[in-house]
């Protein structure tokens, strides 16, 4: 059974150090590339810039060591490569430049983070009006986009407009936490990574490590086109509003939590997930003794959103890691809420046949 370990921990370093905005995931699909080398079937990128992946079956019931008649099923696990940042879009002189965000940000976060600009990382700030120089009035105010610069300092010739950037924090390990940018989604590319190394042998393990999922969802409806698999399950990381409510009164609006283990979805503002698929999941972790949580029903989505609507339509279900201030210059996890996600998933799979879906939907 795959497990996290320091090993582990060091590839989500890795990973979560990383510059990938969306569009410009060339520095995690090689990292990908290079973990997965020697434990695939079949591996190539194709023309969005998805890593997809195939580790077949040996065509085996989970209850028996005979070679059955009955056909494994296919199934396509997706984590997307791509984070949210930031694109340059016009060079305003002296090391200026104006910007824009690329997947959603909450711009009042901005004013003063430290970025990495462009593919040699040149630091650069995201600067704004000090408070000493704006009136009351002003200071009542939301700060606007089109009053942040990100600014890299003047004399350089190497970043220009259409260049990426993202924020510049680096990867923290604190107690029983991880502390990093990016968070969602390296977590999941770190699991399905794991899930490759150890695939199970009763399914067609059909991995996908998407693109473009912070602006639409993109490279997940590509992927299982051309995989067309039987299920479609995402791993990804949803975000956890488990702070207490500063009125004093109970937060029941918590979404997910962290240190209740994986977060199964029920439904989000893009998917139904297949209730078979939701079964499946919980039964598994309560007879194996792995803690879950169901994510709370509301807004947000994942690359099922595409997934479920391909084709003929696909079964499709997310699984995540919670995590904290997701979209924001750093997050936190919990470790292990991520070594249970990662048992859950192979668990599940391990005993997956293809009567589950043969069963009512409903």
């Amino acid at each position: 059974m795959p497990t996290i370990g320091n090993a582990q921990l060091k590839l989500l370093e890795k990973l979560c150090n990383a510059c990938a905005v969306s569009g410009d995931e060339g520095e995690v699909r090689s990292i990908v590339m290079e973990e997965i080398k020697g434990h695939t079937d079949e591996v190539r990128v194709d023309a969005v810039g998805n890593v997809l992946v195939t580790k077949k079956g040996n065509g085996k019931s989970p209850s028996t060591s005979l070679r059955t008649s009955q056909p494994h099923l296919r199934v396509m696990l997706t984590a997307h490569m791509d984070e949210v940042g930031f694109m340059l879009v016009a060079d305003d002189g002296e090391g200026l430049f104006r910007f824009e965000t690329v997947g959603g940000m909450d711009v009042r976060q901005l004013p003063g983070k430290a970025v990495v600009v462009g593919r040699e990382h040149l630091p650069g700030v995201i600067g704004a009006r000090p408070i000493h120089l704006t009136t009351a009035e002003e200071r009542k105010q939301k700060i606007s986009l089109d009053a942040l610069r990100i600014d890299i300092g003047p004399g350089t010739t190497k970043v220009k407009p259409g260049d990426w950037a993202t924020f510049a924090t680096r990867f923290q390990r604190s107690g029983p936490s991880v502390l990093a940018k990016a968070l969602d989604d390296r977590l999941g590319v770190a699991t399905l990574i794991e899930l490759i190394k150890h695939a199970p042998p009763e399914i067609d393990l059909l991995a996908a490590f998407t693109v473009q999922e912070e602006i639409g969802l993109r490279g997940s409806r590509v992927a299982a086109y051309t995989f067309n698999p039987d299920i479609g399950i995402v791993l990804d990381s949803t975000p956890a509003n488990d702070l207490p409510d500063w009125e004093g009164e109970e937060n029941i609006a918590y979404n997910t939590k962290l240190g209740l283990g994986p977060a199964i979805y029920v439904a989000d503002g893009s998917t139904i997930s297949d209730p078979r698929l939701v079964r499946w999941l919980a039964e598994t972790g309560t007879a194996s003794k792995i803690p879950y949580q169901f994510r709370q029903p509301g807004g947000g989505g994942t690359d099922a959103g595409a997934i479920h609507k391909t084709r003929s339509g696909i079964p499709s279900i997310s699984v995540s890691v919670p995590h904290r201030y997701t979209h924001s210059a750093i997050s936190i996890a919990r470790i292990d809420d991520w070594k249970n996600t990662l048992a859950l998933l192979q668990a599940a799979l391990a005993n997956l046949t293809p009567d589950l879906l043969a069963s009512e939907r409903a």
